[in-house]
């Protein structure tokens, strides 16, 4: 019988986890918010479905009855959680044939900590509305599941880097910060690693299973940033004091929190052996792979050397 994922949500990481089972011979179905994505699904070999909150699927009953595995990325909005809003009923029906159902959170959802260490079993105190909107997504989850067959699985994700999103990118684009906020540190995980363990929950699966998935490494994003540019022989952005420091709403939000992660149930009941348990090892996978850098400016030509490292090549 062939394996059949859908996925609510084929993001960074979704769409990574797709293309490694598609490789496997998976069907793979996913939802898009427009067509040019669902398009450009299509012709990896996926099949694709619009889905929003205020367009839910047709016939969900059906799509989901045929799936062997359910995942939503899908984060929550102001609102709540789109899937559940839209499909918890449908989902409801189809639990009983599905044998594995993921749901991507955050750890987030722990979060500040003074520097200080959580694992699953720590209470869920977040600090920001990003962070009660996804323990209260979280609940309506486990609450679905409760009633129902549901296989639920809940992944409590780090701060997630992989090709096209790292440090490396940002150093070269310049627009990568080194922020000096003595003791601040961040978990964070290599898409590769979140798709091996995400794999490997569907091949052992435990219903009802929370799991942190980190690497071994809470650093600093000013020695991850300074990292990347050692890598790429370039000097360092220098240190910016957090509290003037030209940071988006977004980007300051993160500093929030300041907490290490665990992941030891992660590692010994799925048996994963990390490919990159630090930055160090996953930056220095991801600078083989990027592009050679523009070449410098000619003479006269009215760009400095300071225009090239910023990325305006």
């Amino acid at each position: 019988m062939t394996k059949r994922l859908f996925c609510f949500g084929l993001g960074y990481t979704a769409l990574a986890l797709a293309k490694a089972l598609l490789a496997e011979g998976w069907s793979v179905v996913g939802t898009c918010r427009s067509e040019e994505h669902r398009d450009a699904a299509r012709a990896a070999g996926m099949e694709a479905v619009l889905f929003e909150r205020t367009l839910p699927l047709r016939q969900a009953v059906r799509i989901f009855g045929s799936a062997t595995h359910l995942l939503s990325s899908i984060p929550p909005d102001e609102f709540g959680d789109p899937v559940l809003d839209a499909h918890v009923g449908d989902l409801a029906a189809a639990a009983g044939g599905l044998q594995w159902v993921g749901y991507l959170s955050t750890t987030g959802v722990y979060g500040d900590r003074g520097g200080d260490w959580v694992d699953e079993s720590s209470d869920l105190a977040p600090v920001n509305e990003r962070g009660r909107r996804r323990v209260r997504a979280e609940s309506g989850w486990f609450q679905l599941s409760i009633g129902s067959p549901l296989p639920l699985h809940v992944f409590r994700l780090a701060g997630i880097y992989g090709p096209g999103r790292n440090a490396l990118e940002q150093v070269r684009a310049g627009t990568a910060h080194r922020v000096d906020k003595p003791g601040q540190v961040f978990s964070r995980i290599h898409v590769d690693d979140i798709v091996q363990v995400l794999r490997a929950s569907m091949a052992k699966p435990a219903r009802g299973a929370i799991y942190n998935v980190c690497d071994n490494d809470p650093a600093s994003p000013a020695d991850v940033v300074a990292y990347a540019a050692e890598l790429l022989g370039v000097p360092a952005p220098p240190l910016e004091p957090f509290a003037t420091a030209q940071l988006s709403e977004m980007a300051r939000s993160f500093y929030e929190e300041n907490k290490r992660v665990r992941n030891g149930r992660m590692i010994t009941e799925l048996g994963i052996t990390l490919r990159y348990p630090s930055y160090r090892e996953g930056l220095a996978a991801l600078v083989k792979t990027l592009p050679p850098a523009p070449a410098p400016a000619a003479p006269g030509s009215g760009r400095s050397r300071r225009d090239f490292f910023r990325g305006r090549g």
